[in-house]
């Protein structure tokens, strides 16, 4: 089973990052100063490591076409060719939290929340899936939600004959356990997408670039609302959905 992956994106970090010189980034890099412009980590969550982040940005820009040149990725000159990549590791250097699930269990803790059905597990990268999500969760708490899944997922295990007797299955009571964190954790991270701060970025491991979400675009040339008078992105195309 493939993993959906989440990554809550601190805005004004990302905006501070694709306006800095892709040379810079290789001598802030050099100099450890790249991880000060990274957003404070909330440590409730998992995030990329910066020596990994890191490694991958100078493979990038070793092996890409741009080379290390004097533009940022806010340049039409970068936007045109090959950024898609380098925002994607640029959107994980400005993440603050990552959340990460088997899509199949995706099925248990939101499709009985949204109006929708889902037909197949890609649809979990499609950003109205999560801002349906997200808007049921603003008139819920947490607790309600997790035991709301925990039912839900007892009750299917009964219709299909499945014992919930511990001293049968041994694997129930980590199961719930494993289901009662992940649910509560999903809460957690959907919940700070109130404040406008933030912006969902959605996909999954091994995915082509072009592919993740950023808000309610792809990553991809053409969807992301510059200002060329200001040589500069403007961000309503990545607001938070509920904004």
């Amino acid at each position: 089973m493939a993993e959906v992956e989440l990554n809550l994106v601190d805005i004004q970090a990302y905006k501070k990052l694709i306006s800095i010189n892709l040379s810079d980034i290789e001598d802030f890099i050099s100099t450890n100063s790249l991880r000060n412009l990274r957003p404070e980590h909330d440590l409730r969550f998992h995030r990329e490591f910066d020596v990994d982040l890191e490694g991958d940005f100078l493979e990038f820009l070793d092996n890409s076409s741009l080379g290390v040149t004097n533009l940022s990725l806010a340049s039409d000159e970068v936007f045109e060719l090959e950024n898609c990549k380098l925002a994607l590791l640029m959107a994980k250097w400005s993440s603050i939290a990552q959340w990460t699930c088997w899509d199949a269990r995706l099925f248990l803790y939101i499709e009985p929340y949204i109006d929708s059905k889902i037909s197949n597990t890609d649809e979990f990268l499609n950003p109205l899936v999560w801002s349906n999500f997200s808007q049921y969760l603003l008139n819920t708490d947490r607790e309600s939600y997790v035991e709301s899944v925990i039912i839900d997922w007892m009750s299917r295990r009964e219709s299909l004959g499945e014992t919930m007797e511990p001293n049968e299955d041994p694997r129930i009571l980590p199961t719930m356990e494993s289901h009662r964190n992940l649910s509560e954790s999903l809460f957690i991270l959907l919940d700070k997408l109130k404040s406008e701060d933030y912006v969902l970025l959605v996909g999954r491991d091994f995915l082509p670039a072009n592919e993740w979400y950023l808000g309610k675009y792809k990553i991809l040339p053409g969807n992301t609302s510059r200002t060329r008078n200001s040589n500069s992105w403007s961000f309503p195309t990545i607001a938070p959905w509920s904004h």
